[in-house]
């Protein structure tokens, strides 16, 4: 690349903003995002979510519920910016949709509600991005409405996020009388005229009533932004105040490091606050090669530390590499999104797929608009594009040119806490429905299918009863196939409590050469949750080093079915102490046979357990109905955590397990006449009480 070309791709680079609209449910992300596109002149008309109107909500589900289910892509133009928006679920069932697009952005905006504060899946979120660095601004929605307090919802970010939260904006009026805001900034008022469209505003003086907290808001901006710079430091000290130019540079540094963060508000429904909400987006949030990039992966089976893995920066002059982060399949065909971190590609180059090793030939290429699409011919380093035809390429796979193979940090993906069946009505349809569902498991890795060994019934796992429901839904209007849905059921687990050692012998003999394979084995408790570990302490050859991958083989292929009742056994350790072989009778197999007799003997002896899903569950609830709704939680085997008031509201924090919260929301609504909501999250597995494990035991008998 000549150095012209080299710098217009570099200033190019600086006008992009890839940036992720993330929030609890019913925040108002969606809302936000459609007057974002308004104001940006992408839509002439601002889509409303219960009018099932917007273009982001673009699934037939998505506008028949009012809920965000697939993270969808947008682009639109702000100040001579490109913003690419990914506007995500809040709904905990669909958090993978968060998760990946996380990984793949250099900034967002999270969405907190005015009444509520910081809610569970904001915090959820918001831990989300620590895990992958992710520079963002806070938005406080939902000002207008009854209840709204910015200092209270304020508040909760020190409290939940424990977090330098710094406002940028302080509100002119609440509720009803919300007008405008402060911008601390610029040191004037912005008041929006009228809220129907909101796009007129007026600059103004502050409100003589506020000058005093603006002043004090204003000074603490300077004391912790200014910090951040040294250089800004001096320029206050010498003229005790700073340029504009100057304090905005320092909010994007703070923003960009973590050391605080700024905080915006507004109304996005009644149209207050959206724009400077871009401006901020603008300002403070970072261009693609303004953040350090992406880790390479380590390799498969090492132990690394991840602060000394090589980052692959944002750079448009080097070799071609990509993370592919999400897969739709629709009436097109396979659409997968990539986000480019490195180099160009063109339409027609060969890429290879360096998580896989198979070549990817690149067809057509198309910058995403929610459902609509617009073809190019080239992606460059920042772009987030979508691939037509990729074949062997999955969610978290690199794509990477042939030349420089690196391989990008992989995603990690939710475990799966609930268990259909899924059956075809008729016999004809079931490759039609096996089909599908590998699509759909494609799409989404937090979907997992599987075969019951026992039953042969086909066995689909996801991450709560709203998750299958949508997938159900999706199979028969998007594939056509009526599937016949088993009632959920909870993904058990089993484990062990104490070690055991074990030895087991496996001799058979059927004229000619037999089978022979002895081994001891120690089973314990693993403190690595989720993780079966191995270790091999043979010496002296005991067990031939050829025959050891067998024995590993063997205990986690009999892992997956537990001593009690059947339930994948996991956080296990097993350690291969000693053994027995015969020069003639030996073999992997038989090594892999006593293995697995060994796991089912020994597990026995080792103390196990069945483990279930502990779900943490927020209420909120008028204070009239608290008792009834403790009352009825402490009946499902909850355990209350702590209760907060909000005005005349109530907000319950519990434990409870996944069994007990069946057709919860039904109950809950007639027990509080429709006025209590509900969500509940993945917190930890457990071991069930002696009287459930009896029950779980008895009714797979």
């Amino acid at each position: 690349m000549s150095d012209a070309s080299l710098d217009g791709a570099k200033s190019a680079l600086s006008k992009i903003r890839n940036i992720g609209i993330t929030a609890h449910i019913d925040a108002g992300k969606t809302t936000t995002t459609e007057r974002i596109l308004y104001y940006t002149g992408v839509s002439h008309k601002i889509g409303e979510v219960h009018d099932g109107a917007t273009t982001t909500d673009y699934m037939a589900q998505e506008r028949e519920r009012g809920i965000t289910i697939t993270s969808a892509a947008v682009t639109c133009e702000w100040d001579g910016h490109q913003i690419n928006i990914i506007d995500t679920p809040g709904h905990i069932d669909f958090n993978i949709e968060v998760n990946r697009s996380l990984r793949v952005l250099d900034g967002a905006i999270f969405i907190i509600e005015g009444v509520a504060g910081v809610q569970p899946q904001s915090e959820t979120n918001w831990r989300l991005a620590d895990r992958y660095n992710v520079p963002r601004i806070i938005f406080i929605n939902k000002l207008d409405r009854t209840g709204a307090n910015f200092k209270r919802a304020f508040d909760t970010l020190k409290e939940k996020l424990d977090i330098v939260a710094l406002p940028l904006q302080l509100p002119i009026g609440a509720e009803d009388n919300f007008q405008g805001v402060v911008d601390l900034v610029e040191m004037r008022s912005i008041i929006w005229e009228g809220g129907d469209l909101g796009a007129k505003f007026h600059y103004g003086d502050i409100p003589a009533d506020m000058k005093e907290a603006a002043e004090e808001a204003r000074q603490t901006l300077l004391d912790t932004a200014l910090a951040v710079d040294d250089a800004a430091m001096e320029e206050y000290f010498e003229k005790g105040e700073v340029s504009t130019d100057t304090l905005k540079r320092c909010i994007k540094k703070g923003t960009i490091s973590g050391e605080f963060r700024p905080v915006l508000c507004g109304t996005a429904f009644k149209n207050k606050g959206v724009q400077p909400l871009l401006d901020a987006v603008r300002d403070y949030l970072p261009a693609p090669d303004e953040v350090e990039g992406i880790r390479i992966a380590p390799p498969e089976d090492e132990e690394v530390d991840e602060d000394f893995l090589p980052i692959v920066p944002v750079d448009p002059e080097g070799k071609f590499a990509g993370l592919a982060f999400k897969i739709i399949a629709d009436k097109y065909g396979t659409l997968t999104f990539v986000r480019v971190y490195r180099g160009v590609l063109n339409t027609g180059d060969t890429v290879l797929n360096t998580t896989n090793g198979t070549k990817e030939r690149i067809g057509r290429i198309f910058k995403m608009h929610a459902d609509k699409r617009q073809e190019v011919k080239s992606v460059h380093a920042g772009d987030i594009a979508a691939f037509v035809g990729l074949k062997d390429t999955k969610t978290g796979d690199t794509l990477a040119d042939p030349a420089d193979p690196v391989v990008l940090e992989r995603m990690q993906f939710p475990v799966p806490v609930i268990d259909i069946s899924v059956e075809p009505k008729t016999k004809d349809a079931m490759e039609k429905m096996t089909i599908a569902l590998q699509k759909l498991t494609a799409e989404d890795p937090s979907l997992h299918l599987r075969t019951d060994q026992e039953t042969g019934q086909t066995i689909l796992s996801g991450m709560g009863e709203l998750h299958l429901d949508i997938i159900v839904d999706r199979l028969r209007r998007e594939y056509g196939v009526d599937a016949e849905v088993g009632a959920p059921q909870v993904a058990y687990r089993e484990t062990i409590t104490q070690p055991h050692t074990e030895t087991y012998t496996h001799k058979k003999q059927s004229g000619g050469s037999g089978q022979f394979a002895e081994v001891t084995i120690e089973f314990a408790p693993s403190e690595n949750k989720d993780e079966i570990v191995f270790e091999n302490k043979i010496v002296g050859g005991a067990v031939p080093k050829e025959y050891i991958p067998a024995v590993d083989k063997g205990i986690r292929a009999q892992s997956t079915t537990g001593v009690l009742a059947g339930f994948e056994t996991v956080d296990f350790k097993f350690t291969l102490l000693d053994g027995k072989y015969h020069d003639v009778d030996s073999s992997a197999l038989a090594f892999e046979i006593a293995a697995k007799a060994c796991f089912r003997e020994g597990m026995k002896k080792a103390g196990p357990v069945i483990l279930e899903p502990v779900m943490e569950v927020e209420v909120t609830t008028p204070q009239d109905h608290v008792g009834d709704v403790v009352g009825d939680l402490n009946r499902r085997r909850g355990i209350i955590q702590n209760q907060e008031s909000a005005g005349s509201t109530a907000i319950i924090h519990a434990q409870v397990p996944l069994k007990e919260m069946f057709g919860y929301i039904s109950h809950l609504r007639s027990a509080t006449k429709g006025r209590a909501s509900f969500t509940m999250q993945f917190h930890h597995y457990e071991a069930v009480p002696r009287n459930v494990a009896d029950e779980i035991i008895a009714a797979r008998g």
